[in-house]
């Protein structure tokens, strides 16, 4: 049911100064493969073949990733240097690549209605890149893609985070269905600690039904100034259409910088070394 992936890549990555100043932050490599692709392989992963990009100025080595290099691969040709593309080649060969600008930040709720066009009327699954995340068997991805099948509903991923680290995400409370899925009646961006609903953090993975765009285009800004994919989830969940999922698997928070470090020296240890 799930074919398309949105990844809204527009952000400038101000926490990477100055080596974000000319390098989209999705392209920081870990190890020696960038975000995004391992963002693009957990969707593959869900049998999710069309990627969807929200893309903004100096953003152009994201698709040349994802694109074919003659020259490269002119130069490796015969050598055991080819090893290395088979993964982002199976990706270019697998999958079809679309992209749209975001003319203004104006929030990920703006950034995901801008990516509407690539989208269409159909459910859809949404990545953040900075948020990797890795899991034994299936992607986190594909354990959301499952979900959908069953529920048909927005679905967003969650984590207990310390109840003093709430005002670093959107935080849900619902009733709990089971050990990891909860039907969300409640959803803030960023509270305090005292005003936070739960300790059940929003992470950036989601599935979404298509009206979430009409819910966006009506959805006034919120906190920061900005328009918030939280408060429209929010809209959706007030009718009962919102289940939070606590997923299998390991997530970093690539955005920052100690997140970052710790994904490297795990993926180094754990995946790369093998």
């Amino acid at each position: 049911m799930i074919k398309k992936c949105l990844f809204p890549v527009a952000g400038y990555g101000t926490r990477f100064l100055p080596a974000t100043k000319s390098m989209p932050k999705e392209m920081l490599p870990i190890v020696n493969k960038p975000l995004i692709q391992y963002g693009a392989e957990e969707a593959n992963d869900a049998g999710i073949t069309d990627m969807a990009f929200v893309t903004g100025r100096g953003k152009r080595a994201i698709p040349d990733h994802f694109d074919f290099s003659y020259e490269l691969e002119t130069e490796i040709s015969g050598t055991g240097k080819e090893k290395q593309l088979e993964e982002i080649r199976n990706l270019v060969n697998n999958c079809t690549f679309t992209y749209t600008r975001q003319k203004q930040m104006k929030g990920l709720g703006h950034a995901v209605l801008t990516g509407e066009t690539l989208i269409g009327d159909q459910p859809f699954g949404v990545i953040l890149a900075d948020d990797l995340c890795l899991a034994e068997g299936k992607s986190v991805m594909a354990q959301m893609v499952e979900l959908y099948d069953q529920h048909r509903c927005s679905i967003v991923a969650i984590q207990e985070v310390p109840m003093e680290e709430t005002s670093k995400y959107g935080v849900i409370s619902g009733d709990a269905l089971s050990d990891d899925l909860f039907r969300v009646h409640d959803m803030v961006e960023k509270p305090d600690p005292k005003d936070a609903p739960s300790n059940l953090a929003v992470i950036g993975r989601y599935i979404l039904t298509p009206d979430i765009f009409d819910i966006l285009r009506n959805t006034q800004p919120g906190k920061g100034g900005e328009i918030q994919l939280t408060d429209a989830i929010m809209e959706q969940a007030r009718n009962g259409g919102v289940m939070a999922y606590k997923f299998k698997g390991r997530r970093f928070d690539c955005g920052s910088i100690d997140g970052f470090v710790e994904a490297t020296n795990f993926v180094y240890e754990n995946v790369y070394k093998r």
